[in-house]
């Protein structure tokens, strides 16, 4: 067993986790010490949760081609790592999902993190990763820190790839012309 292995067996026997175990979900976070690239999202959708494949929906898909790679790449975890800010499914919302528990990032991420020693770039999904990991300093709304993703090193912040931004996208066009390619370019060198 890995060290992550021991890990997800300590998130799952962990009380806070019981509702999930009950279910038979395991805890939704893949990667390995050889790990180039760190993507830190808010949580699995209901699919994910119930394959046990991160980012097996059409928000994955969507995601991929944006990152410009291949489903074997994506899924490969001397390629990528996949942590979010919750390992499981929180539920369903009035509009997507709930939101990630807040209390999840800060107790396990620190000891996760760890255990990727050669990432090279952290690719920061959609708001709630971000606001842990950039703090409030680094803009006021979630699209002023997109539109300045390339001033961010070694992080890397995105919109979250669901079908719910597609609105968003359109008012935002830079962020296909601009974000994007600037986004592919980075994966491929931090894949390298």
């Amino acid at each position: 067993m890995t060290a992550l292995d021991d890990l997800r067996a300590e998130i799952a026997a962990h009380p806070s986790n019981a509702w999930a175990t009950v279910q038979g979900w395991e805890p939704l976070v893949i990667g390995s010490p050889a790990s180039r690239v760190l993507l830190i999202s808010q949580a699995p959708g209901r699919r994910a949760q119930e394959t046990g494949i991160p980012w097996n929906d059409a928000s994955g898909v969507r995601l991929r081609s944006w990152l410009g790679v291949t489903d074997e790449e994506f899924y490969d975890t001397s390629r990528f790592a996949i942590v979010p800010m919750d390992f499981y499914y929180p539920g369903k919302a009035p509009s997507g999902d709930k939101p990630p528990r807040p209390d999840v990032a800060p107790l396990w991420h620190p000891r996760i993190l760890a255990t990727f020693t050669d990432v090279r770039l952290t690719i920061l999904v959609g708001s709630y990763s971000q606001r842990h990991y950039l703090g409030p300093t680094r803009g006021a709304t979630l699209t002023e820190t997109v539109r300045r993703a390339t001033e961010i090193h070694p992080s890397f912040p995105i919109v979250h790839p669901s079908p719910l931004t597609l609105g968003w996208q359109r008012r935002n066009p830079w962020f296909d012309s601009e974000t994007l390619p600037a986004l592919r370019a980075r994966v491929r060198t931090a894949l390298e």
